[in-house]
């Protein structure tokens, strides 16, 4: 399929820039595939709207403040004074980190801009001599490799001088409030440089409402990084190569998953990135089984792995039967999933109903359950 086929036409006052006030307060759209109908409702209503014995599975990634502004050690620039001389000042221009996920002790892939003024051995200073990053090695898709240290400890550093990694689709600055409105309520392993944004529409309340109609929920984890937002460069999406995530699946979540599929449950999951886990996992579970009879038993195994499934149209999900999941980018990877789980047309004839709806998009914005 070409990348074309997945382009849609969005305005661009409708991509949410600040979160709302109550997180559970979003719209939501639902979309029926076997009807290919769809029907505008509010996030709030779905614990009444689930039929009470679906399996409920979150991501529990909890995004660090991957974002650092610094310096190159040991460089000076130079900037104009008064009356048009130039002052040497103890300057540098400013070079900005984001972290992308931690492959070592404190050795971290990250995309450094502007990365061609950056060498192999370089030092970059963050503060006033609190965190440092050398660059070791330069990687595929524009990544270097960086080592960090710090006086007082990395991860103090990091919390004190990182900032929030918001999209570059909204078009702010991180404040104070995105510290904890860029989590879920479920974050509760550092890891990720972006939230599982389906997952910020449920709140302590949405929860306990699931729980009283006796829906079972269950998390895994999956660190989001440059897997789900890498741009896709090929006109032809089969040619294009995801970038790996690390990902892992409890034996408690496991259990729970391979539960609900012996019984006839329906699996929800809450977010691409839980769909990401789940379906590699059941495609590297079916794989050590065989594709015979044992495989067709074998829904998922627990344990720790790295994703680069690549899911689109013709995908046979395994795992999956439901998914809430907010609108996402043209031509992206995440859109792709969508249009897998759902169909292209479909998906694409919805996304024009939410944009001639109003709803709002992409990570501050609306969301969609999908059955």
């Amino acid at each position: 399929m070409r990348l074309s086929d997945f382009q849609y036409e969005l305005p661009s006052e409708l991509i949410a820039q600040e979160p709302l006030k109550e997180r559970d307060s979003s719209r939501m759209l639902i979309l029926n595939c076997e009807r290919r109908t769809w029907q505008d409702s509010a996030f709030r209503d779905l614990p009444e709207l689930l039929r009470g014995d679906e399996l409920v599975v979150v991501n529990n990634a909890r995004v660090i403040p991957a974002r650092l502004f610094g310096r190159r050690k040991g460089i000076r620039a130079e900037k104009p004074g008064h009356g048009g001389r130039t002052a040497r000042e103890f300057l540098s221009s400013e070079i900005e980190v984001l972290l992308i996920r931690e492959i070592a002790s404190q050795e971290w892939e990250a995309l450094v801009r502007p990365g061609r003024k950056i060498r192999v051995g370089e030092r970059i200073e963050f503060g006033y001599g609190e965190l440092f990053a050398e660059v070791l090695s330069r990687g595929d898709y524009g990544l270097r490799r960086i080592r960090l240290t710090a006086p007082s400890g990395v991860t103090q550093a990091l919390e004190h001088l990182g900032h929030v990694p918001l999209p570059p689709y909204i078009s702010r600055h991180d404040n104070s409030a995105d510290r904890e409105r860029y989590q879920t309520i479920f974050a509760a392993r550092p890891g990720a440089v972006a939230a599982p944004t389906a997952g910020l529409h449920f709140s302590a309340a949405i929860v306990e409402r699931l729980r009283q109609r006796g829906i079972e929920m269950a998390a895994i984890t999956l660190d989001v990084g440059l897997g789900t937002f890498q741009p896709i460069h090929e006109e032809e999406i089969e040619r294009h190569r995801m970038h790996s995530e690390r990902y892992e699946i409890s034996e408690t979540t496991a259990a729970a998953i391979c539960r609900a599929r012996r019984d006839g449950r329906p699996v929800l999951a809450v977010g691409t990135t839980v769909v990401r886990a789940l379906e590699d996992a059941a495609q590297k579970a079916a794989a050590r089984q065989g594709e015979g009879p044992a495989a067709a038993r074998v829904s998922i195994e627990p344990g720790a792995a790295e994703a680069s499934i690549f899911i689109q149209p013709g995908h046979t999900f395994r795992v999956v039967d439901q998914l809430l999941t907010n609108f996402h980018l043209p031509q992206s990877t995440l859109l792709i999933l969508v249009s897998a789980f759902a169909g292209r047309e479909f998906t694409l004839e919805a996304y024009r109903h939410a944009v001639g709806a109003r709803y709002r998009f992409y990570s501050y914005g609306d969301c969609m359950w999908i059955r």
